[in-house]
């Protein structure tokens, strides 16, 4: 019963979100106003058949991370996202665990961005939306599941990222995010997914573990950083991180200096989009 519900709420509220509120580029002949059913699943990063099978009836019990991440695709308020979390059969998230909700305010804000690299990442500094400029800039995450979509995580155990590092500015990174990640741990005690994440990065990471139990100190500062792309080469962008009072949410927002290189290359992200050319 609950998941027949849970599917009829989300392909309800799925139909009244267009595609430009989505941020979603609009073209050919729709049936329907609202976003098909791959553009929500590329919105929430999970399958299409997923979705199918949840607005069928047809997958029970789906998770948080996926109710959550759902939520987000359809720009819910926080009551009709508590609303989404009930008819899953689950309990909102309480104030012990990491927020993951964006406020309407957050969202719009990202909306008008267009033309910048901008991605919000929650405390634990897992990716919760980035903008299509920011996935051409560093990779599509469209694919990303669970703990790949960690930033911490990508850091020690993930596969190489098109962010340039010397040997300094890689320490400097890993003591900052394990620090974040050790007050984000303290702040929110009863985050499964917090200790989950903590437990498999000190088991598969001898650095991380190492800076955990040391209690190493650092913090995010705005840098300059140089991002080696595919097909238009190194690009050295200005890399700024913001907080969201109340949300514990980060923004992280990638510019270049108008007039240069750099900048009409930014411009062309927009062109190329996470296309491979051969």
């Amino acid at each position: 019963m609950a998941s027949t519900e849970f599917g009829r709420t989300v392909r309800r509220w799925r139909d009244r979100v267009s595609p430009e509120a989505a941020g979603l580029p609009v073209g050919g002949q729709r049936r329907a106003a609202g976003l098909r059913r791959e553009e929500l699943a590329l919105l929430a990063g999970i399958s299409v058949d997923y979705v199918t099978r949840l607005e069928q009836g047809r997958a029970a019990h789906p998770s948080e991370q996926v109710v959550e991440a759902l939520g987000r695709a359809l720009r819910l308020s926080a009551i009709e996202r508590e609303h989404l979390f009930h008819a899953a059969g689950l309990l909102p998230p309480g104030r012990g665990t990491v927020p993951g909700y964006l406020t309407p305010s957050v969202q719009r804000l990202l909306d008008r961005l267009t033309g910048t690299p901008v991605a919000a990442y929650d405390a634990a500094w897992t990716l919760l939306v980035a903008n299509p400029l920011y996935a051409a800039l560093l990779g599509d995450p469209s694919g990303w599941r669970d703990q790949e979509r960690n930033g911490v995580w990508r850091a020690f155990l993930g596969p190489a990222g098109r962010v340039r590092h010397t040997p300094q500015s890689r320490r400097t990174l890993e003591t900052a995010l394990v620090s974040d990640l050790r007050a984000t741990s303290s702040r929110y005690p009863a985050d499964r997914r917090v200790q989950r994440l903590v437990t498999e990065l000190r088991a598969g990471s001898d650095r991380f573990a190492e800076l955990w139990d040391t209690g190493a100190v650092g913090r995010q500062e705005a840098s300059r950083k140089t991002v080696d792309h595919p097909q238009l080469g190194p690009l050295t962008l200005d890399c700024d991180i913001l907080s969201v009072a109340g949300s514990d949410l980060r923004i992280m927002v990638y510019t270049a200096e108008p007039g240069t290189q750099d900048a009409e290359r930014v411009a062309l992200l927009g062109v190329l989009g996470t296309q491979t050319l051969a």
